[in-house]
């Protein structure tokens, strides 16, 4: 039998609830216990999974090897810091600290102890991007747009870090060079913080990414499109799947799986473009992602998302926020 991780969750909100469902779920997971400052609460989820609700933090730490970060934004540094000290490793929800400095010092510190920090960028798991891990990407013009339907839950940070930052992280991950400029706009609506925002990024390669996140549309939408010489890739990050359309010529083998739509171009110069809708991995993205994590531990291999991709993405994130409060608004 195979070894397995003792693991627990700190918060057990909505979110470290379903961490906790999770992590009942994955055989390499020794699913120990949860703490969270609700008492009632943290006694209720244990006694649903079979696991026991901890009285304080460092009990439950003593007793794991690995552990879900799940607090509010303000208390990751902290309750992270704590893990790490305790020689457990650390999943922690995204964004991975309140500001730079403190993701500086834990990666500084997981560094220290040799322990693995994954953040939680979920949509890095999300099976309609995992479709397109054939396909090479070498974006020079992005386009997303993430929109929500007004939650009060969340809303004690901006839309920028609740969910422009999943489309950050994904952008810097396809696009191989630093980042050149920072243009940004956006408007408090319904809550005290930023509800809308759109911003252009642009890198030192030449590509350039226009983001769009709003938490209070009509209507539900995740979808980024990505331009690429002789590619045009869309991905629907709600429903599931990606379309691509590629251009190939004559002498080049085309996928299988591809069906041709057309010839575009004259005389010798013709390409086919060719649809492909690539197969779909029939997975759950919370749950591969903290199965990933686990592996991670059990290996000794670096996480998926690291904990320097989830500074970058903090950064990019709170440079957006910055040009916002510095913008000039016309009313």
């Amino acid at each position: 039998m195979s070894r397995k991780t003792k693991v627990g969750v700190i918060g057990v909100g909505h979110l470290g609830n379903l961490h906790a469902k999770m992590y009942d779920m994955i055989p390499a997971a020794d699913f120990i216990g949860i703490y969270d400052i609700d008492n009632d609460r943290a006694q209720e989820v244990a006694n649903r999974f079979g696991v026991k609700a901890y009285p304080d933090i460092e009990a439950l730490l003593h007793d794991i090897e690995a552990v879900s970060v799940v607090t509010p934004t303000s208390n990751h540094f902290e309750t992270a810091s704590l893990a790490l000290n305790h020689g457990v490793h650390v999943f922690i929800e995204k964004p991975i600290t309140a500001d730079v400095q403190s993701a500086g010092e834990l990666i500084t510190l997981a560094r220290g102890k040799n322990q693995i920090v994954q953040v939680g960028h979920i949509e890095r798991f999300n099976p309609a991007l995992m479709s397109l891990k054939s396909i090479g990407l070498n974006p020079m013009f992005i386009e997303s747009h993430r929109l929500s339907q007004f939650n009060p839950r969340g809303t004690d940070v901006a839309v920028v870090l609740d969910l422009m930052i999943h489309d950050i992280d994904i952008i810097l991950s396809f696009v191989n060079s630093p980042v050149k400029q920072i243009d940004a706009n956006g408007v408090a609506i319904v809550s005290d913080s930023i509800d809308i925002a759109n911003t252009r990024i642009q890198f030192d390669n030449g590509a350039v990414a226009n983001i769009t996140a709003s938490r209070i549309s009509q209507k539900k939408m995740r979808k980024m499109r990505v331009f690429q010489p002789n590619a045009y890739i869309t991905i629907d990050f709600l429903d599931g799947f990606a379309e691509v359309f590629r251009l190939f010529t004559d002498d080049t083998a085309t996928p299988e799986s591809g069906m041709v739509l057309g010839e575009i171009g004259v005389g010798e110069q013709k390409k086919k473009i060719v649809y492909e809708r690539p197969d779909v991995p029939d997975i759950n993205a919370l749950e591969y992602e903290l199965a990933e994590f686990i592996a991670a531990v059990q290996k000794g291999t670096s996480p998926l998302v690291t904990a320097i991709e989830g500074k970058k993405a903090l950064e990019v994130a709170l440079e957006v926020m910055e040009k916002i409060k510095g913008q000039t608004v016309p009313w």
